[in-house]
């Protein structure tokens, strides 16, 4: 079993968060804290595999936390949680070891693709040959070599940013115009996200006629 602790201040987050958790098969809350210095005390007496590691944290940021982490030599991997949409603390993340960033609010089926990316991520344990085994395994742990035959990664991010712009939902032809790519295109890309738990559709009923079908980000649940 991977085993994971949760940090996180706001108490009925980080109850779902453990719900979450606890439903991926393979996987098993070792604990639930609710600061940087909580998490730190607790890491010292139990390491564990994996910290779902909100950034916003009462006593020190989440980065803190990270820092203190790889300084004390635990070798546990970090998903990092946050509602911040700032490339520069994704870099920072990045640069302090992170594996992979979680935008609030997210469902339970992206936090579990998440993990279970994570789960072969670790299981994976053939040799190292060339570059192409080294881009595998990344590829595995980061989604990239996920996508449909088609689908571009900087084109679904984009398309993802329209839909979190815009919380009460896109049509296919405003995130086409926004992006900057056909109407099919779009739908594509926006119906994959559906498939992947990341959006939902919505109608829209007001003249004569069918309803318009809108895209938005779900709320957490």
């Amino acid at each position: 079993m991977i085993s994971v602790l949760i940090v996180e201040d706001e108490e009925i987050t980080a109850a779902a968060n453990r719900v979450y958790v606890g439903r991926v098969p393979g996987f098993e809350v070792a604990g639930v804290t609710r600061s940087g210095g909580e998490a730190l005390r607790f890491l010292r007496g139990r390491p564990v595999d994996l910290i779902l590691l909100d950034l916003y944290l009462p006593d020190m940021h989440g980065l803190e936390v990270c820092r203190a982490v790889r300084a004390g030599g635990l070798l546990c991997d970090v998903i990092a949680v946050t509602s911040a949409r700032d490339l520069a603390m994704v870099r920072s993340a990045v640069s302090l070891g992170v594996s992979q960033y979680l935008l609030k609010p997210f469902t339970y089926a992206t936090l579990a693709e998440k993990l279970a990316r994570y789960a072969r991520f670790r299981q994976d344990t053939g040799t190292i040959v060339a570059q192409g085994d080294v881009d595998r395994v990344l590829g595995t742990l980061r989604g990239t070599s996920e996508l449909p035959k088609g689908l571009a990664r900087d084109t679904l991010d984009a398309v993802s940013a329209r839909l979190r712009e815009r919380p009460g939902g896109s049509s296919a032809q405003n995130v086409a115009e926004a992006v900057g790519v056909s109407r099919v295109t779009a739908r594509r890309y926006l119906e994959h996200l559906v498939e992947q738990g990341m959006a939902v559709r919505v109608p829209q009923y007001g003249g004569v006629g069918r309803p318009e079908l809108l895209y938005r980000i779900p709320m957490e649940s």
